[in-house]
């Protein structure tokens, strides 16, 4: 591409929340270049796509290419695992209650950042520079990016969606309120003897949630939540050791496991900006907020972000406005900030409410799972803002 170009809006990073920003700001028909970074690695864990990130990119053009790599969701379990006073009864949530055929889908993260890339170099009028951000410098009407390679992009609005390390929101000066958990997330994949039927399990347990996801076939993706210590014995284990205790875990709902290459372990912290905008600059996804693998929420929150950022700078373009004004971004974060906060608070209370031993929490606990388990309206309505819909 053209080095020193002007573009409408830049978008540093090349996860999904930024190859679907890209996407979709160039199928509105908004100058946009797409700044990749480094190289990454492979990512053998998953991200369940709720329904209401299937629409957005559904909305976005992308869909169909990733649809035939997911695994369905159609139902969601979630059982007591804990060895407490007070337990709570079991609670199976059914899309086909709230109309939908499934809750949305499973798929494995390379697969999908794979499909999104095909479609971004497929995008007309999507400029791709494969480098990675130096720095920036901001003037009243643009910023100036300077580029890894020597080269130079001058855009109005910059999309930082270059993850929890971000340059961007460095350069631009934004912290990160951080609380961490004395958890750590163990991942991997199974293969089962037992069809999933598509759904998930949840096992709540005193460490925090042990949970089975569909994939595609008889396999499923596993986050087992433990202490830190425990995280490093389970990567020790062999694959024979680790497919038994992890069968044990799940109770042998899915039959008899087989590993799968590729395990990690990734320390619980919930972290959000003090701000998702500075002057021309808007944070998405995990540069904004990294949550927890609890309750599916993270990659859709940064969807989410990424649509909503999509229709404001679109809506200014088109108008002939410019999407990096002071009210554009104004609009993007008051439009974010209620939505964040809910789940990172939702996320939040369900994991201190496992970890907590004090029997009140507990019971509270149980009565909410036993509410949800027994009224109507109220379970629909979870599910409903579960799935990314707004409440009725």
């Amino acid at each position: 591409m053209e080095r020193g170009d002007m573009h409408d809006v830049v978008v540093v990073g090349a996860g999904p929340a930024g190859l679907a920003t890209a996407i979709g700001l160039a199928a509105r028909g908004v100058p946009t270049a797409l700044v990749t970074g480094p190289e990454r690695g492979p990512d053998h864990r998953t991200t369940a796509l709720l329904e209401g990130s299937v629409r957005i990119l559904e909305d976005f053009g992308v869909w169909a290419d990733i649809a035939g790599k997911a695994a369905p969701l159609r139902d969601m379990r979630i059982a007591d695992a804990t060895r407490r006073l007070v337990r709570a009864p079991e609670v199976t949530f059914r899309s086909a209650e709230i109309g939908l055929e499934t809750f949305g889908y499973n798929i494995e993260n390379d697969a999908l950042r794979g499909a999104l890339l095909h479609a971004a170099l497929a995008c007309p009028g999507l400029h791709i520079a494969r480098t990675a951000l130096a720095g920036l410098e901001a003037q009243a009407d643009a910023i100036t990016l300077r580029l890894s390679d020597g080269g130079t992009l001058h855009a109005r609005l910059v999309a930082g969606a270059d993850g929890r390390n971000s340059t961007v929101r460095t350069a631009a000066g934004i912290r990160m309120r951080t609380r961490a958990y004395p958890q750590v997330a163990f991942t991997a994949t199974v293969r089962h003897s037992r069809p999933h039927e598509d759904t998930s399990t949840e096992f709540h347990t005193e460490t925090g949630p042990f949970t089975l996801v569909p994939l595609p076939g008889q396999r499923s993706s596993i986050v087992c939540v433990v202490s830190e210590r425990e995280a490093v014995r389970l990567l020790g284990l062999d694959d024979r050791a680790l497919a038994a205790e992890l069968e044990a875990r799940a109770a042998s709902v899915l039959g008899r496991f087989e590993m799968e290459p590729g395990r990690g372990a990734f320390p619980l912290a919930a972290e959000t900006a003090q701000e998702i905008v500075a002057p021309r600059i808007a944070l998405i996804g995990e540069a904004a907020h990294i949550m927890p693998p609890i309750g599916a929420q993270g990659l859709n929150l940064g969807l989410r972000d990424a649509a909503g950022l999509v229709d404001l700078a679109a809506t200014a373009f088109t108008a002939g406005g410019d999407p990096g004004a002071p009210e554009v971004l104004s609009r993007y974060a008051a439009a974010r900030r209620r939505d964040i906060s809910g789940r990172m608070t939702a996320v939040d209370l369900l994991n201190r409410s496992l970890l907590s031993d004090l029997v009140p929490i507990q019971s509270a606990r149980g009565f909410g799972l036993y509410l949800l388990d027994r009224v109507g309206p109220l379970r629909r309505t979870l599910m409903r803002l579960g799935i990314g819909e707004r409440a009725a």
